[in-house]
């Protein structure tokens, strides 16, 4: 059996005073097993009082549970197996993945429900999903200060989701007009379900599906109810049946499909059956036409209009007064007709080329819409002129003399206006546009002079330039968060102050509990920070580091600026970029600190940067500082990309976090490893070279170490180097991939002649005995590829000499691991076993100061195994080597859990390191969703499953994060536009309790999207023949508890 790799440790907060779950408990692996690879490591503080006692009480007395000599049922049990602690593993650990956020990777349908303001979107792989409600008081004009209402100004989330069970392409989406008519067949309960929502999805094979939003138990859930597949008579061509067009008729119990061949059928709701009577072939709407209109058909059966064949009719749109009808061409030009025309030959009222005289591509969907003011609004995809401007995604507006052709930098699926809903109302008035574009939706008001786009409050475009590294931040002070967010509200000032138009329903979540940040750095050398405290996640502020280099672009430059006269009128709307100025920009590493606000970046072309927090802006010269990595080496040279050349001079910095010095390692390497103390103002950077220590205060450097074997010739190359020899490029490529993919490999002593030793792959600050057991000393640890630490003895002056005396290191030990497998991460635990507390955490209170009487122990966690040393002798104590095909990544409250590169997490008890529970997390054919994992420091987990979004799951059972919905039918009646600027908030609902999934079971994965929730029970056809205006189903998309915890190691969560 081949051996199993490991990839990244972190902690997590248990707590016994919770609701049972199951858990699944993992055999101890034997002292002669293959052994495991892990790569990095986290903890977290210990739990409430009153849940720590039983915790420990329960620890103390498991040895003699598990065979001690008083044992009288040691011969019945398993060996191992106590029930008591059986139990208590249930009370602390349930795995359940609770939310999405970003953007849906591939859409490839849109569908809105004007009446309930639902939008819903379907993708290539089979999905579907709602985005139904708007929190109480959420406005991008008002920013959420930490505490109240639910922060987001929209539905905070994927509330509902279903997955197709073909797992085909979804294209297209139509919600049925009104409420459900039909009867519901006999059930075997006396109650039916509620329906609020109803929705029919076309797939690419062809089939239709009738989708419901139902209340079932307290619970609502998107299910399917219904499918169907249009069947032609026997020898027919497959065209004939090829559906292209769908359209609900309003009475919500008909359904007409137009197919390829021109035929028409007419479907009834909700069992799918075909209507003869009602079907309109091709060859009969010919046959009308060669009757010039002298016998029209009666309006009950079928209205015709026939255009002139001179151009190709790609769409077609029926005025609100049913008198005018306006069609758009393959040339690039539209026509207004009139209905009213009985001519065998009509003519149009207006033709036009909005882009010509030249060449054009095909307007492929237009809105003509009236408004009281007279001048009608004319929406329209495409026509933009072939030669200069084909390659395009453009959607264009034209009102009262204004024109602009919307730019974006990804395809556009589709597109919709909102407009007045109410029947018996004569003109559209539109209000705001829809785009559901490849890579991001994006909303533009129409009532702002401008047309303004609105900031959209879900649905977060997280990939609008490629993610690099993440880094989670838990509990953040809220000095610091008003901070953020008002920095961030700067750069907000182009959005409009319309409210998010999309609010059908009521939120009825709570507060979250705490606030929560997840940063995300990427390849365009921005890092964006996220609000991660509930199910929304919300951008508050972005940080770029562009600035301070010199680059190809100018970052006043704008790739919208374009003169006044320039046509087409071009301008370029939406968020995601996916060009980058110069791939050494890229964010490789983030370290935040949250009490004092200092800020590290650590990039690809050896870039570190510290940052602080400032209100104002401010202009400044950013100090540089070379820290070379080779010193005193010989014989070594660079073959890799250059360095990044630094802007000189004063630089312009608006408000929020601002660099003030850059180190600059030499050579220019991937910077593999970051560590940021802001209680003795040090930074600690790794490459693959060898890693420094600078002190920030001072602006100087402490000392640089070269961990670079003479071998490692390799680690010169560069993840981008120019070099073009034979067999480097591959070699570079694995470089490049080190990081982002564990490997699975036969676990065996390795040489130290291997390329890569010197990697240098965690970094970590204690204040542990290191020389003696008498006295205790600030100290700093490094982990490197060829299994080696160091470990450095510094002396940092105390405050009020802190700017005239120097920080000194000095090496103190030097551990080599026997079989020198990578060490990916190290953790000092105090005299009570407990991990020490965060820089500033004790002075802040936030938690009790380390036991510094009794003895410290290092923990060290290899990609082979776990090895806790006794310090300050570094005497092995104990070692748990991980079961063969695994590796990890970790987490754990005074336990360590592992995220093997199979996709499973299995828990560790610390100090003793005795295995708990397994659980199955993420496939194991998903390599970038494994690597992209960062933990939480309460139990949560973040990950990678498309480019665009990340999978939220939680390890504990502590905190209950989940999205809950109230969805009306009735809510049509007294819905009214949305306002700019405040408007009057709507009041909070009433919460409702739900049963959250939490039965420990592994999912059952589906074979391209394993997150949907879905259920396969197909009941229920047809549904009550009318619903009570007070009547409603509450939106609950089944999140489950969720808990917390923190992470020290490189890039992760804090």
């Amino acid at each position: 059996m081949s051996p199993r790799s490991a990839s990244l440790v972190a902690r997590q907060t248990l707590s016994p005073e919770r609701p049972p779950s199951s858990g699944q408990r993992a055999g101890q692996s034997r002292e002669g097993d293959p052994q495991d690879s892990v790569e990095s490591i986290a903890s977290v503080p210990p739990p409430e009082a009153p849940g720590r006692p039983r915790f420990l009480k329960l620890l103390r007395r498991e040895p003699a549970c598990l065979g001690g000599p008083h044992n009288k049922m040691r011969r019945f049990l398993r060996p191992g197996h106590d029930p008591a602690r059986e139990r208590l593993k249930r009370d602390l650990f349930q795995f359940n993945k609770t939310v999405e956020h970003g953007f849906p990777h591939q859409p490839s349908a849109l569908g809105y429900s004007p009446s309930l303001r639902i939008l819903a979107i379907g993708t290539r792989s089979g999905a579907v999903k709602l985005y139904p409600f708007c929190p109480p008081g959420s406005h991008p004009g008002r920013p959420w200060k930490g505490w109240g209402p639910w922060p987001c100004y929209g539905a905070p989330g994927v509330e509902f989701m279903g997955l197709h069970r073909e797992n085909n392409t979804v294209v297209q989406i139509h919600f049925l007009p009104g409420q459900p008519q039909f009867m519901t067949r006999i059930s075997d309960t006396l109650g039916s379900p509620s329906v609020s929502c109803q929705l029919v999805t076309l797939l690419d094979d062809n089939s239709l599906h009738l989708w419901s939003l139902k209340v079932k138990g307290g619970v609502s859930e998107l299910q399917e109810d219904e499918t169907f597949t249009l069947r032609g008579p026997p020898g027919a061509a497959p065209s004939a049946t090829q559906i292209t067009v769908v359209l609900p008729h309003s009475s919500h119990q008909l359904l007409y499909l137009g197919t390829e061949s021109g035929n028409v059928f007419a479907v009834r709701l909700p069992a799918f059956r075909t209507l003869e009577d009602r079907a309109i072939s091709s060859d009969a709407v010919l046959q009308w036409g060669r009757r010039r209109w002298d016998h029209p058909p009666t309006p009950a059966h079928a209205r015709c209009f026939f255009f002139p064949a001179m151009k190709q009719l790609e769409n077609v749109f029926w005025q609100r007064d049913s008198r005018l009808i306006v069609s758009c061409h393959s040339d690039g030009s539209y026509c207004q007709w009139r209905m009213t025309s009985n001519s065998p030959k009509p003519e149009p009222l207006r033709s036009c080329v909005p882009y010509g005289p030249f060449p054009c591509k095909a307007i492929t969907k237009i809105f003509w819409l009236t408004t009281k003011q007279g001048l009608p609004f004319t929406i329209f995809q495409g026509g933009m002129p072939r030669a200069s401007y084909g390659d395009r995604h453009c959607i264009s507006v034209v009102h009262s003399g204004q024109q602009t052709a919307f730019d974006f930098t990804s395809r556009v699926i589709d597109f919709t206006v909102l407009i007045e809903v109410d029947p018996a109302a004569a003109f559209d008035d539109p209000y705001a546009l829809v785009v559901l574009a490849e890579e991001e939706l994006v909303v533009i008001d129409l009532q702002t002079a401008g047309w303004p786009p609105v900031q959209p409050p879900y649905l977060a475009s997280l990939h609008c330039s490629a993610i690099t590294c993440s880094h989670h931040v838990s509990n953040i002070p809220l000095k610091l968060w008003e901070r953020i967010i008002a920095a961030g509200s700067r750069q907000s000032t182009h959005f409009s102050t319309m409210e998010w138009p999309i609010d059908g329903g009521t939120s009825l979540a709570p507060a979250p509990p705490q606030r929560d940040l997840l940063l995300t750095g990427h390849e365009d050398g921005t890092v964006r920070f996220w609000d991660a405290s509930g199910v929304c996640l919300r951008l508050l502020y972005k940080l770029s580091t562009v600035r301070v280099f010199l680059t190809d672009t100018e970052p006043n430059e704008s790739l919208s600026a374009q003169g006044e006269e320039e046509w087409p009128p071009l301008r370029k709307v939406g968020s995601f970029d996916p060009y980058s100025d110069d791939p050494r920009l890229g964010i490789q590493k983030i370290f935040l600190c949250k009490y004092s606000g200092y800020l590290a970046v650590a990039g690809t072309a050896g870039q570190v940067l510290v940052l602080e927090l400032n209100d104002e802006e401010a202009e400044h010269a950013v100090e540089q500082v070379e820290a070379d990595l080779l010193r005193d080496q010989e014989g070594y040279r660079w073959k890799g990309h250059e360095r990044l050349c630094a802007r000189p001079g004063p630089v312009h910095f608006e408000p929020g976090f601002q660099p003030f010095v850059l180190v600059q390692c030499q050579p220019p390497a991937v910077v593999t490893s970051l560590a940021l103390h802001s209680e003795w103002r040090l930074v600690a950077f790794g490459t693959s070279h060898g890693f420094g220590l600078f002190d920030h205060q001072q602006r100087r450097q402490v000392f640089v170490k070269c961990t670079l074997h003479p071998s490692d010739q390799l680690a010169l190359e560069g993840p981008l180097s120019r070099v073009q020899e034979g067999s480097s490029r591959a070699e570079r490529t694995g470089l490049q991939n080190m990081e982002l993919a564990p490997v699975q490999r036969k676990i065996e002593a390795r040489s130290a002649e291997d390329s890569f030793t010197g990697f240098v792959r965690t970094l970590y600050f204690a204040d542990t005995y290191l020389r003696d057991s008498s006295r205790h000393c600030p100290s700093l640890w490094a982990g490197t590829n060829g299994g080696t630490v160091y470990a450095f003895a510094l002396r940092v002056p105390p405050a009020e000499r802190r700017m005239d005396e120097p920080v000194r290191a000095e090496q103190a030990k030097e551990i080599q691991l026997m079989h020198r497998a990578p060490v990916v991460g190290i953790l000092v635990l105090d005299g009570h076993s407990v991990p020490l507390p965060e820089p500033l955490e004790v002075a802040h209170d936030l938690s009790k100061s380390p036991d510094m009487q009794g003895s410290h122990q290092l923990l060290v966690v290899s990609e082979e195994q776990f090895k806790v040393f006794t310090l300050p002798k570094v005497s092995a104590r104990l070692k748990l080597k991980l079961t063969a095909l695994e590796g990890s990544r970790d987490y754990g409250e005074h336990h360590l859990a592992v995220l093997t590169n199979l996709g499973d997490v299995q828990v560790v008890s610390l100090p003793l390191l005795k295995p708990q529970v397994r659980y199955s997390c993420i496939r194991r054919e998903d390599v970038s969703g494994i690597a992209s994992c960062v933990f939480t420091k309460y139990g949560q987990g973040f990950y990678l499953i498309s480019p665009s979004e990340f999978e939220r799951f939680s390890l504990s059972t502590k905190w209950l994060v989940e999205p809950r919905c109230l969805v009306d039918s009735a809510e049509s009646k007294k819905r009214s536009r949305p306002r700019n600027g405040s408007g009057p908030e709507k009041s909070l609902g009433r919460a409702r309790n739900s049963g959250s999934q939490s039965d420990g079971e592994e999912r059952r994965s589906g074979p391209v999207m394993e997150h949907a929730l879905l259920n396969d029970e197909r009941v229920l056809k047809e549904i009550q023949s009318t619903l009570e205006g007070d009547r409603g189903s509450c939106g609950d998309w089944r999140s489950q508890r969720v808990a917390v915890g923190y992470s020290l190691s490189n890039g992760g969560a804090e």
